[in-house]
């Protein structure tokens, strides 16, 4: 089948390993002629919101991007928000998919994509939802006019041409139907996962050796893992102070990712200590290796897909307690922190690492059931197949 893969609603970010970027793939790998339908906006030197110039190219996975640059009747900074484009009908009609998987629905030119659809009875529209009031809606122009009227029409014209809409966390189900008004029974969960493409699952000795040889631990050593982009709300800081704290030379810390700029002087202090390895950005690739390395990987702060990451790599794992954030759990193989502090995180790796029997299940529990549920090669197949349940084997793409 022929897969429209739009990305209008924010940025769309070049060899990533967010949602966007792994179920385009899955879609290839399963046979599928894939395309992305992209905006301009992206980050610069892995940090920093900005632009790329508009136009055609295949990504590292073999898929043609086309990336389409905003209108001009309106000021960039109003266009940001209300997202019309330039070229999507052209786009559209050239390709003419059976299938268009709307990464996220926020933006005008959705218009485009309901008339194709009237045009083509026959395609199918999938939309799925990054959207919640953590990430989105913080003040009162955001909730009240971006998305409970513009943003909501957007869903609203789009809402009688599709199949379903995903919430890719259950707050983000909560948030389509709460604030867009999308009928409860066309919404799910679609969850993000791990993308088994970029590791040898099975291998996972072979990977911790190394990293245990780089950062000059031992083989005993319980490693600890966290990392994602390191500002305030990611709460990384406490992890580094915790571990710190604990009088035991075999609890070991390793924290990957870019620091923000208000953030540097307290991540910094914090990595100077000897049980902790600060390793600054690392590719998509090697994050996977440090991740299924780890022994715990621990999230203190809010979201990122590094959490569905390490739950479909196997890890066991120590989560902030976020209310409809409760998906991880997979039956025991995670732990909930309701708050979060030095002394919290310092306690509960303590309770961890000296409670044989919490680890041993918690491992357990990760590895039969996390990695195939949150396998984005069985993801991909739910996304355009709403009823498809997932094999109950791993698949070690």
């Amino acid at each position: 089948m022929k897969i429209l893969h739009c990305c209008l609603a924010a940025f769309y970010i070049d060899n990533y390993s967010y949602q966007e970027n792994v179920l385009p793939k899955m879609h290839k790998i399963q046979g599928h002629d894939v395309r992305i339908l992209a905006s301009t906006e992206t980050f610069i030197n892995n940090s920093l919101l900005g632009f790329t110039e508009s136009g055609k190219y295949y990504n590292s996975d073999g898929i043609l991007v086309s990336r389409v640059p905003y209108a001009k009747f309106l000021p960039r900074f109003i266009m940001k928000k209300l997202r019309f484009y330039n070229y999507i009908k052209i786009n559209i009609e050239e390709f003419k998919p059976d299938i268009i998987f709307l990464h996220d629905c926020q933006f005008l030119s959705i218009k485009e994509i309901v008339k194709y659809a009237q045009k083509n009875k026959n395609v199918k529209i999938f939309v799925d939802g990054h959207t919640d009031f953590i990430n989105s809606g913080t003040n009162w122009i955001s909730k009240n006019i971006l998305h409970k009227i513009i943003y909501r029409k957007c869903a609203k014209m789009i809402e009688p041409f599709t199949e379903k809409f995903y919430g890719v966390l259950p707050i983000r189900v909560d948030f389509y139907r709460d604030v867009y008004k999308i009928p409860a029974s066309k919404i799910d969960l679609l969850v993000l996962g791990a993308d088994h493409t970029q590791i040898d699952i099975i291998n996972r000795n072979k990977y911790r050796d190394t990293i245990i040889e780089e950062s000059k631990f031992e083989k005993d050593d319980f490693i600890i893992v966290t990392g994602g982009k390191i500002d305030e709300r990611k709460n990384i800081h406490y992890l580094m102070e915790a571990v710190s704290l604990i009088n035991n030379p075999k609890i070991k810390l390793i924290v990957f990712g870019s620091v923000t700029e208000e953030m540097k002087e307290k991540i910094m202090s914090f990595a100077s200590c000897s049980s902790i390895n600060y390793i600054g950005w690392i590719s998509v690739q090697d994050s996977y290796k440090y991740l299924l390395s780890a022994d715990l990987a621990v999230f203190p702060g809010t979201h990122s897909v590094l959490w569905e990451q390490a739950v479909g790599l196997g890890v066991p794992t120590v989560f902030k307690l976020w209310e409809g954030m409760r998906h991880v759990d997979v039956g025991g193989n995670c732990l909930f922190l309701e708050s979060v502090d030095a002394i919290v995180l310092k306690e509960t790796i303590e309770r961890i690492f000296n409670d044989q029997t919490l680890y041993d299940k918690m491992k357990d529990v990760a590895i039969n059931h996390g990695i195939n549920k949150f396998s984005y090669f069985e993801i991909a197949k739910k996304a355009i197949a709403p009823n498809y349940f997932y094999s109950n084997t791993t698949n070690q793409i």
